[in-house]
């Protein structure tokens, strides 16, 4: 007769050996998924490491676009300005060189005039003929003068101004009013808004 006390031991064993067996296949199996959760994460990093890398290298690639653009731009302004500097240098040592070419282009008319006068008045007695010919030569020549831009300042009856006159004599006076302009006694000229040379006169004062 089987002995039921060993076959209970027996079946306890075989299932604590089943349980056992069990456990270790839980453990291999949470491993697994363990090992695989860890695989995935190391490949996600991995992942992520590479976008990064990638970001990186398009805004290095970006930022070295935007410095040649701007530095091809800086060299082309540098010698930009660079020919204008050099043109503006040639353009003012042209008009130090020739800027009186067209005033002495048209004194030379007055020139030409003046050594006509000097051979018409070689044979002539009449002092008249004498004094039409220079009167001639001095409207020639204040006409040149003034299309090249000289202005007469006026003076005589004019309130004196300091800055187109100069006064080198006073006149005591109930004639004029204080501060006029009773004589010119040498004609100024301008240029523009340029005085060349002040009028010299001689001013109204209270006697």
């Amino acid at each position: 007769m089987e002995n039921p006390f060993k076959k209970a031991v027996e079946n306890n064993e075989n299932t604590k050996n089943n349980e056992i067996k069990d456990e270790t296949e839980n453990n291999n199996t949470t491993e697994e998924v363990q090992n695989v959760s860890d695989n995935s994460q190391e490949t996600k990093e991995s992942i992520s490491n590479n976008n990064e890398t990638v970001e990186k290298e398009e805004i290095k690639d970006s930022y070295k676009e935007k410095y040649e653009q701007l530095n091809n731009q800086y060299i082309r302004l540098a010698a930009d300005f660079d020919n204008y500097r050099k043109r503006q240098e040639q353009e003012r040592e042209a008009l130090l060189k020739y800027g009186a070419e067209s005033t002495l282009k048209k004194m030379l008319e007055v020139l030409d005039n003046f050594e006509r006068g000097l051979k018409a008045i070689e044979s002539v007695e009449d002092c008249e003929k004498v004094k039409e010919c220079y009167n001639l030569a001095y409207k020639n020549f204040t006409d040149v003068l003034n299309k090249a831009g000289l202005e007469t300042i006026p003076a005589e009856g004019e309130v004196f101004d300091p800055n187109f006159h100069e006064a080198v004599m006073q006149t005591p006076t109930s004639e004029k009013p204080e501060h006029t302009i009773i004589a010119e006694l040498q004609k100024g000229y301008k240029l523009g808004d340029k005085v060349l040379r002040p009028t010299l006169v001689n001013v109204a004062t209270q006697e």
